[in-house]
């Protein structure tokens, strides 16, 4: 399943929160959709669920309109929204099984389906429980559960890590894996940019309702990051000075300085240059217990690309 967004537009009266933005992702990936408080997040991936319409642009699930025919993302894309109401009077699997039924599933087939998907989230030992009674870490289980249930193709996560404690992030990380191996195409919104770097095949940056960057992890990092910061360890701090002095005098270094018991510096050549560096500093006696390459993450992309405004 491919869906493209496209030129996508959405005015409340005079407010723009959504902007003309252009953007894809695929199934099998995991796609970051960040952006401050308030950039349109929300209000695209409801579009994309047809919750809301577009005053301008499309999306399209495998070539197809979706504002012209919204019954095919009602069947293909699930969507999980960033809260599960509190149903005061009905239990997890009441739940589960009115969504089933609601998606068109009957008889053995909604049974089957429903008791999977109890299974794949984790929930069977608390079916029983009403939703008002469940913990967040719970809620958001049973709202995956919900969004899974008629198994579709694409899945709209919005901020399903909100609130969530350690061991819970970890199992919805674990969760989203599987998912994108049974080739789901996946969004996924979040503030926690270091966890979307582990998880995330490609990433969607707006701010304002604007379009800032959109792609792969390496082609974003590349573009806003093209150099790569080099961190060395000595096995004797006092050669600290002297590799500082040596490293002034090399081409492709730049800004180096003690972090510690380190020496970081930018490096602007490529990988095999590093290597003969790494090799010519060895060559020069300087005892080397850790030479190591790393690049920006998310976190430091949204940082240097988005200035905080909301609309």
């Amino acid at each position: 399943m491919k869906v493209q967004v496209r030129n996508l537009r959405k005015e409340f009266g005079k407010t723009v929160a959504v902007d003309g933005i252009t953007f894809s992702f695929d199934s099998g990936h995991v796609f970051g959709f960040v952006g401050p408080n308030g950039a349109g997040k929300t209000t695209t991936m409801r579009i994309i669920a047809t919750i809301e319409e577009p005053t301008d642009g499309d999306v399209l699930l495998n070539g197809i309109s979706l504002r012209e025919h919204p019954e095919l993302a009602r069947r293909a894309v699930g969507y999980v929204p960033d809260s599960l109401p509190a149903h005061a009077d009905i239990t997890v699997h009441e739940y589960l099984d009115f969504y089933a039924r609601a998606y068109g599933l009957r008889g053995r087939k909604r049974t089957e389906a429903v008791s999977a998907i109890e299974e794949f989230t984790n929930v069977t030992g608390i079916r029983d429980k009403h939703l008002k009674a469940l913990s967040k870490g719970m809620k958001q289980r049973v709202s995956l559960g919900r969004a899974l249930v008629h198994d579709p193709d694409v899945l709209i996560l919005d901020e399903p890590a909100a609130g969530l404690d350690p061991r819970a992030r970890v199992e919805l990380r674990e969760l989203l894996a599987l998912l994108a191996e049974r080739k789901k195409a996946i969004l996924i919104s979040s503030h926690i940019l270091t966890e979307l770097t582990e998880i995330c095949n490609g990433v969607v940056i707006i701010e304002k309702g604007r379009l800032l960057e959109t792609g792969t992890i390496d082609e974003v990092l590349k573009k806003s990051a093209p150099r790569r910061t080099v961190a060395i360890r000595l096995l004797d701090p006092a050669q600290s000075s002297e590799l500082l002095k040596e490293l002034l005098l090399t081409p492709l270094v730049e800004n180096a300085r003690p972090v510690g018991s380190e020496v970081h510096f930018e490096f602007a050549g490529s990988e095999p240059e590093a290597c003969d560096l790494l090799g010519q500093l060895v060559a020069r006696r300087f005892r080397i217990l850790e030479f190591r390459q790393t690049r920006a993450d998310l976190e430091d992309i949204f940082m240097s690309v988005t200035k905080g405004g909301v609309q």
